[in-house]
């Protein structure tokens, strides 16, 4: 999950609303079309309203005094693209290719809220023709997220069956294998803004006047508070609830080339700002049960897009190719077994070896940035 999510009403008409294309990477050159946007505490400033549709970079800046994150957004509060945790003092090039349509650009600072935002139209214009061979690598991802959501239901019903049958060591069992399709997924999922809050946040990622629901107040009753109430056997049915409409909206998902690109980037960022840290399953310790989903999941994406990528820039291809494999192999030495998803107690991995894991996500990170560029070369 995010550190913080955004909440909002759920997305509506999405088949009338246009794709688009977006790819993120750090850049210190100067864009002398691009859109410079001044993120401070409390105000968000752009440097123009309006832009011609194709490619659309913008040139941010924080001066604030907290971190922030920058999103392009639909109207209807989808996200198009984002880049979070932008450091005060730091600078960041988001770069997104979109059709005409009415946009907003938001800052957020604290990465809280509902954030500062300015309006963007983008006018007229065609985004490029893409390689065959890319359309079919969207068509084959789209059905890989709903084939995740869809095997996600009925392990998150045995979850919630455990639950409601008061079985405390059984749903402490099926607690983790019920996150699995979410966390290869997740940037897919966010993208509708709505689900991801009551589904997947933590208690320090609530907005004020949330209610806190979903899995990570479900797993601190299990193993915090120790116990399962009424509320917890409500709250097991409110997250097959939510999870089913998930499984509904995948479908209607925005995905490209692109996307599915600074997807698995951010799946990476995932596991390097909760999973890593052992902030996401604080009180399971199950944290790299979800950060193999977010790895597995990235890696499907970029098999996928590989084929371009390659012809486009083969000592990419190359790299990604021994990072994903080194990652795995030190993953798999805390594997119970390599059939299984069972992995060691995250409380149990000393900090010299959190070390060793963060450095090899840091070091498949940083050549999978430059993927969304090698697709669209």
């Amino acid at each position: 999950m995010r550190a913080v999510r955004l909440t909002v009403t759920a997305a509506t008409a999405v088949a009338a609303l246009t794709a688009l294309t977006a790819c993120t990477a750090k850049s210190d050159a100067a864009d002398g079309n691009a859109i410079q946007v001044t993120a401070a505490d409390s105000t968000c400033d752009t440097s123009t309203k309006s832009v011609p549709a194709g490619q659309v970079t913008l040139q941010i800046e924080n001066k604030g005094s907290r971190a922030t994150e920058v999103e392009i957004l639909f109207p209807d509060d989808r996200i198009v693209s984002e880049k979070e945790n932008i450091g005060p003092g730091t600078k960041y090039t988001l770069t997104a290719e979109v059709k005409a349509g009415s946009y907003e650009i938001a800052c957020r600072p604290g990465m809280k809220g509902h954030g500062v935002r300015q309006k963007l139209t983008v006018t007229g214009g065609s985004t490029a023709k893409r390689d065959p061979k890319l359309d079919k690598a969207v068509a084959e991802y789209r059905q890989y997220a709903q084939d995740q959501a869809d095997e996600t239901l009925p392990r998150v019903e045995t979850f919630a069956q455990a639950i409601k049958d008061g079985d405390l060591e059984a749903a402490k069992k099926a607690y983790a294998p019920s996150r699995l399709g979410w966390e290869r997924t997740e940037p897919v999922a966010e993208s509708f803004g709505d689900i991801d809050p009551k589904v997947d946040v933590r208690e320090d990622g609530l907005e004020e006047g949330q209610k806190w629901t979903g899995w990570h107040r479900l797993e601190k009753s299990l193993w915090h508070d120790k116990k399962i109430g009424a509320e917890e056997k409500t709250l097991a049915d409110q997250l097959v609830t939510d999870l089913k409409d998930w499984q509904k909206r995948v479908g209607t998902a925005e995905i490209t080339p692109t996307s599915m690109a600074n997807g698995a980037k951010e799946l990476l960022d995932e596991v390097a700002t909760g999973k890593v840290t052992g902030e996401e399953d604080r009180y399971a310790h199950t944290d790299l049960v979800d950060f193999k989903g977010n790895v597995e999941g990235a890696q499907r994406a970029y098999e996928l897009l590989k084929p371009v990528a390659s012809a486009n820039d083969a000592v990419l291809t190359g790299e990604l190719d021994k990072q994903f494999a080194a990652l795995d192999a030190l993953l798999d030495k805390y594997r119970s077994d390599r059939a299984s998803y069972e992995f060691v107690s995250y409380d149990k991995v000393t900090e010299e070896q959190r070390k060793e894991l963060s450095d090899a996500v840091n070091a498949l990170a940083e050549p999978l940035s430059k993927l969304a560029a090698a697709v669209v070369k």
